[in-house]
């Protein structure tokens, strides 16, 4: 049966109101317009992400870590490969990340598997951080228990002796890891809970859309 002018007319508006809210159909490149408006609005790490893991026994895992890159091939973030997510990102290898910038009433959602970078990638933005973290990185064993706060600055002191005025090495257990999407959903509040979801599915070397229930 052959849809009525009428349904025809509301179908063709509904694609345009999708169209102005969701204007690309790459959505990287939406992304990045996101994250450049959360970067004019946000006043505290508008790059903060929620990534959520799952441990060896199935029991779901989520923290805060801060997003330090994307491009096409996805989302990539650092950490201590000795921590309670580095174990998981490793054993596991998929995870999801959630964007949430409350001034823009937005969200992002990804999934899809995660793997190291390259090691020259993880030197690279290593060498680019403040020497203070770039030692923290080494006195910190992320997600062990530790006496009490002095403990911790004991070995900080004890490794910016070490290294005194030199440069730090990255520590081969710190690295950064990338979330290669499969999905990527794009949230916008509306009235009366009736929000805004697109959702991009990745499709060989596209990606396909469709419009959510809120």
């Amino acid at each position: 049966m052959s849809p009525t002018d009428s349904e025809t007319a509301e179908l063709e508006a509904s694609r345009a109101t999708d169209r102005e809210l969701f204007p690309l159909d790459d959505p990287f490149e939406l992304f990045a317009h996101w994250l450049k408006e959360a970067e004019a609005k946000e006043i505290n790490d508008p790059n903060g992400v929620a990534l959520a893991t799952v441990d060896p026994d199935g029991l779901p895992d989520v923290r805060m870590v801060l997003l330090k890159g994307f491009d096409h091939d996805g989302f990539v973030f650092y950490t201590n490969t000795h921590s309670a997510k580095g174990r998981q990102l490793l054993s596991g290898g998929k995870a999801a990340l959630l964007f949430h910038w409350k001034s823009l009433r937005r969200q992002v959602r990804v999934r899809g598997p995660v793997a190291p970078v390259s090691d020259a990638e993880s030197d690279a933005y290593f060498a680019s951080r403040p020497r203070q973290s770039q030692i923290g990185a080494w006195a910190s064993d992320q997600s062990q228990e530790v006496e009490g706060r002095f403990a911790l600055e004991k070995k900080v002191a004890e490794y910016a002796l070490k290294f005194g005025v030199g440069p730090v090495p990255r520590p081969p257990h710190w690295r950064g890891f990338r979330v290669t999407p499969v999905q990527i959903e794009f949230w916008r509040d509306g009235a009366f809970r009736l929000h805004d979801r697109m959702q991009y599915r990745r499709d060989g070397a596209g990606w396909t859309r469709r419009r959510l229930n809120p």
